[in-house]
């Protein structure tokens, strides 16, 4: 790396002293844990999204895993999802008990393709295979996949559908916020450090079905319940709970919720800085070998990342050359992501990158530059100065 150059990660968090007053606050008061700052966290999500309901967690694996589980995913069970994703998009599917398989991205919007989900399923059906018990179309970089397409064919399939909107809080679709499951049946956000919101660690799961919150609710503590309606028998008295189901220990902390309360409040700011910042970039990188995100004109997003792809038949250098490169620039690039079907695990459970053809083009040629809300436009200048010279 040139010293001469301060490190510009692609992304970090915004700690305000709002934001510290609010966490300090949770300190000193006498919950850390199941207080009050949870369901407060919860309502600023359920009003930023427009659902009914929002369960805060202690990251999005965890809403990912009982969100599955909510909707009966289990064993026999085949769960789609995108190549280009986190590997917990497709963990939660395999930590049910179901398997996993994979519908390619499309070459524009690198989201989970509802074309080429529809004409799997249309195979699928012919050759009498298993159909899926769940899609999770993966909202990458902030912007919506095509939900109304892949909610159609969800009621002409018979599969449930989960967004996984962990690069979209804040994101709109048709004019709507992402997260309000109009086509879907639950939503899931993260709040990781380098996410538009962050509580440190931490993720929600948005629902406007009442029986997939009380089930997701059960399986966040435990599977205990202090509701007597819900128990085996009469109470023992006003300590008594009950275990009633096998669930697991997902809480999110008061320190973690005070947080997103506080973080929740900018997130209008945050979303607009984002994009005013990424389409800056858009007129700065115009005229070099890059192909820059398309954006739909149904979709407001997020922008979570800033995704180029190398125009490679146009340069005289590797992709890894021009990312380490970039590194030794002082640029923190990254690359989001790698195709689950190369990563080892997968591999020994028979799946290929080859079989998904857009997905493995894509990892030949992405790279994510640095956006993040503190960005000061001489940084930006300093990345795009560096992406000229090193692609010249």
């Amino acid at each position: 790396m040139n010293s001469n150059f301060e490190y510009i990660p692609y992304g970090k968090q915004d700690i305000s002293p709002q934001d510290i007053e609010a966490v300090v606050g949770v300190l000193q008061s006498s919950f850390l844990t199941q207080g009050p700052q949870v369901p407060l966290f919860e309502a600023s999500i359920k009003q930023a999204v427009q659902a009914k309901y929002a369960l805060a967690v202690n990251s999005a694996t965890s809403a990912l895993h009982i969100a599955c589980l909510a909707l009966g995913v289990g064993k026999g069970d085949v769960v789609w999802t995108s190549p280009i994703t986190f590997v917990a998009t497709a963990n939660c599917a395999l930590f049910c008990g179901a398997s996993i398989n994979f519908v390619d991205i499309d070459p524009i919007t690198y989201n989970l393709c509802a074309h080429k989900l529809e004409q799997k399923l249309i195979d699928t059906k012919k050759m009498g295979g298993v159909l899926p018990k769940l899609v999770i179309p993966v909202h990458l970089c902030g912007q919506s996949c095509e939900m109304e397409k892949i909610h159609t064919l969800s009621q002409e399939y018979g599969f449930s559908i989960i967004e996984d909107a962990s690069h979209a809080i804040g994101g709109k679709y048709q004019g709507q916020p992402v997260g309000n499951c109009q086509y879907s049946d639950i939503t899931v956000f993260s709040f990781h450090p380098v996410k538009i919101v962050t509580t440190a660690e931490g993720g929600v799961a948005t629902t406007n079905n009442k029986n997939l919150l009380a089930k997701m609710e059960l399986l966040r503590s435990h599977g205990i319940t202090r509701d007597e309606a819900l128990m085996t028998e009469e109470s023992h008295g006003p300590w008594f709970y009950q275990q009633i189901d096998l669930g697991f220990n997902y809480r999110m902390t008061e320190l973690q919720a005070a947080l997103g309360v506080s973080q929740m409040m900018r997130l209008d700011e945050f979303v607009a800085k984002r994009n005013d910042l990424a389409n800056r970039y858009d007129s700065l990188l115009d005229n070099l070998p890059l192909t820059l995100p398309m954006q739909d004109s149904e979709v407001h997003s997020a922008r979570h990342l800033y995704v180029i792809r190398l125009q490679l038949n146009k340069l005289n250098k590797t992709h890894r050359q021009v990312f380490e490169e970039l590194r030794a620039g002082g640029i923190g690039v990254n690359l989001h992501y790698i195709p689950l079907p190369m990563q080892p695990f997968y591999k020994r459970l028979g799946y290929e990158t080859k079989n998904y053809p857009q997905s493995e083009l894509y990892y030949q040629e992405a790279i994510s530059i640095p956006l993040f809300y503190q960005m000061l436009e001489s940084e930006q200048d300093r990345i795009v100065d560096m992406m000229r010279d090193v692609i010249k």
